[in-house]
């Protein structure tokens, strides 16, 4: 009777994991929002441990067949045969669950970081935008002129890093079929957006940089032409304070 039943449990173990493989591991997924990736990989989580949980159920059938085998060795190897088969099927279901949660809580923490990128990246842009709409209707002066460049040229070096962990990260889910129109979606949203707005920020830029090489070469050739006044006023002055007629002035000086 001891080993009648404990062949029963044998039986239905093995029919506990294939059910589980086939619930678990079979299923075809579609990960097409972030809902259902995330619904996964709870699902997942579950079934690891649902499997796990089974590790004290296995040891135990098999200290019992041990210990029938030492009693009844004909039944025991009997036994021990169909366990070491139970026992093979229980380490594999173990290790394919494992490894398909490790992968969908790669693939989750993919999206994550994708998100975060984004965010960051479009804060960037934000700050961009503001730069660029801050070089409009700006006062003639040439501080003012030259502290917007400064300004706006500071946020144009921001590194290029991110938008590649962008590019990867995105073309790594999607090469998966994972969120692949929501994420092709909002790549190319950003992307038209940072197209769009780097070419207009460099466009300023240049033109920015030429107002203020004009500003500053008029400013120098007003020097120039102040300097020069004063040299001329201090010429009159000497002149006619010297009582010096004026037709024994120079010809410029008269």
């Amino acid at each position: 009777e001891k080993a009648v039943n404990l062949k029963k449990d044998l039986a239905e173990m093995q029919e506990w994991m294939t059910q589980a493989e086939e619930e678990y591991l079979e299923k075809d997924f579609e990960y097409k929002s972030p809902e259902e990736l995330e619904n996964a990989v709870e699902e997942m989580k579950r079934a690891k441990e649902d499997v796990l949980q089974k590790e004290v159920r296995v040891k135990i059938l098999k200290d019992n067949i041990k210990m029938l085998a030492t009693k009844v060795p004909s039944s025991g190897q009997d036994l021990a045969t169909e366990l070491n088969v139970v026992l093979e099927n229980y380490q594999l279901l173990c290790n394919r669950i494992r490894g398909k949660c490790h992968t969908l809580e790669e693939v989750w923490s993919c999206w994550i970081e994708l998100l975060q990128y984004l965010d960051l990246e479009t804060a960037w842009l934000n700050n961009l935008e503001e730069k660029v709409q801050m070089t409009e209707n700006l006062p003639d002066k040439l501080d003012a002129v030259n502290d917007a460049l400064e300004s706006l040229e500071s946020v144009l070096r921001h590194p290029a890093d991110n938008r590649t962990q962008i590019r990867e990260l995105g073309q790594t889910l999607i090469d998966g079929g994972i969120l692949d129109d929501i994420i092709s979606e909002k790549l190319e949203a950003f992307n038209a957006r940072y197209e769009e707005l780097s070419h207009l920020a460099v466009s300023r830029q240049i033109a920015l940089e030429q107002q203020l090489q004009t500003m500053r070469e008029t400013d120098h050739m007003l020097q120039v032409l102040q300097e020069n006044l004063a040299e001329l006023d201090r010429q009159l002055t000497s002149y006619l304070t010297d009582r010096i007629d004026a037709f024994q002035m120079p010809q410029e000086a008269q």
